[in-house]
């Protein structure tokens, strides 16, 4: 067990193989982000305001019914569920491409109405881009300016989140209008 000074970590994968049954709240992973070669050590899924979170897909653990609705940004592979859990599958890519400002934003308000309904999940493959944009939108959707969402983001998951610089870029323009 490692404390960090504001996280204490139970146990900590170097890359992203867990050991089967691990809780995604308390097990930490660790590598280093293609985007800018950034490093970054954060548990697998992070609260970020009430009723949401973020994070990532790492096999070998099964979400239960932790979770009401699940927004997965990476379809290839799936976190198990418990039957009854809403999941949203879409394809997006972490790319220097720029988001599509339509889909983000009909993600962004799903996601803010699935987490008035109940606790709501938005994850990519690492949790730090495409989750990242999709959670820092529904935040500026529901009253966030960019910045405070972005910092928001940064401080409750990585500082390593938006290591896109395109996706950082865009939702510092981005309004919600």
């Amino acid at each position: 067990m490692t404390d960090t000074g504001e996280h204490t970590i139970v146990l900590a994968t170097y890359g992203w193989d867990a050991p089967e049954g691990a809780d995604p709240f308390t097990h930490w992973v660790d590598g280093t982000a293609a985007m800018g070669n950034t490093p970054f050590q954060m548990p697998i899924i992070t609260p970020v305001v009430a009723g949401l979170w973020q994070g990532g897909y790492v096999p070998g653990i099964d979400l239960g019914d932790r979770f009401a609705y699940v927004l997965s940004l990476y379809p290839w592979h799936k976190w198990p569920i418990a039957e009854g859990v809403v999941r949203r599958e879409v394809e997006m890519y972490d790319s220097h491409d720029g988001p599509d400002r339509k889909q983000i934003v009909e993600l962004a308000e799903w996601v803010n109405e699935a987490r008035r309904n109940g606790p709501t999940l938005v994850h990519c493959q690492a949790g730090l881009n495409r989750s990242a944009l999709v959670t820092a939108a529904a935040l500026i959707l529901d009253g966030s300016t960019p910045e405070e969402a972005i910092a928001l983001l940064r401080q409750k998951r990585s500082p390593a989140v938006l290591c896109n610089p395109t996706f950082e870029r865009w939702l510092r323009t981005f309004r919600g209008e």
